[in-house]
């Protein structure tokens, strides 16, 4: 599964309509350009494949009164609002994707109302759990990675990360629990995106052809 999917139709979602660039620029105020797959030409292609399979509606939109071609503004479809929360669901339960992936869903986590975030992230917890029981009918932790070569140094390796990640998860359980954040149906939601003409400190600045579009 690609984290760039998921982001895009997020910040589509997020604007209510926006233009590729729009997106772009959220994705990099987010500093998702340096940990996922989301650089300029992956946002202009995922726009336009997934305006074909319905995910997103392209309204192409009148140039400039100084000239310039015609701008294509996308609209998240019933469509792509269910594929964005079936995404959403699948990466913050699923504990074996890449971190892209993970760090992606927990960007949007507060679309979901707070009972059902927890709700997600308590199965998360659930599987690594499950994972951890198996590997570890073969591999003993306590014993060092040695018992096995250096090929230990990988079970490891996965051993930590998933203890690690389920120390983080059982964090994060603890302060949605707590009353942090505002999720959906609970108020005014954090705003993660740029509003029009605001300047992106984060901004890569490299020039693409799909920003005129």
């Amino acid at each position: 599964m690609s984290a760039i999917r998921l982001l895009v139709l997020g910040a589509v979602r997020q604007h209510g309509r926006a233009h590729g660039y729009q997106v772009r620029n959220d994705l990099e105020y987010w500093g998702a350009h340096e940990w996922s797959n989301a650089k300029p030409g992956s946002i202009y292609h995922a726009l336009k494949q997934m305006a074909k399979q319905g995910l997103l509606h392209a309204h192409e939109i009148a140039p400039s009164t100084a000239g310039g071609p015609p701008r294509t503004e996308y609209e998240i479809t019933d469509k792509g609002t269910e594929e964005f929360l079936r995404l959403l669901h699948e990466s913050l339960v699923a504990y074996d994707q890449k971190m892209d992936l993970q760090s992606a869903a927990i960007g949007f986590i507060v679309d979901l109302r707070r009972d059902e975030a927890l709700d997600l992230l308590r199965k998360r917890i659930r599987g690594i759990e499950e994972w951890r029981a198996a590997v570890t009918e073969h591999y003993i932790p306590e014993d060092g990675p040695g018992q096995l070569g250096h090929i230990g140094e990988i079970m490891n390796l996965w051993v930590h990360t998933a203890d690690s990640d389920a120390a983080w998860t059982r964090g994060l359980i603890e302060r949605i629990e707590g009353g942090a954040y505002t999720f959906a149906g609970e108020g005014e939601p954090f705003v993660g995106v740029l509003a029009q003409g605001e300047e992106n400190p984060y901004a890569t600045g490299e020039p693409h052809p799909g920003d005129e579009h």
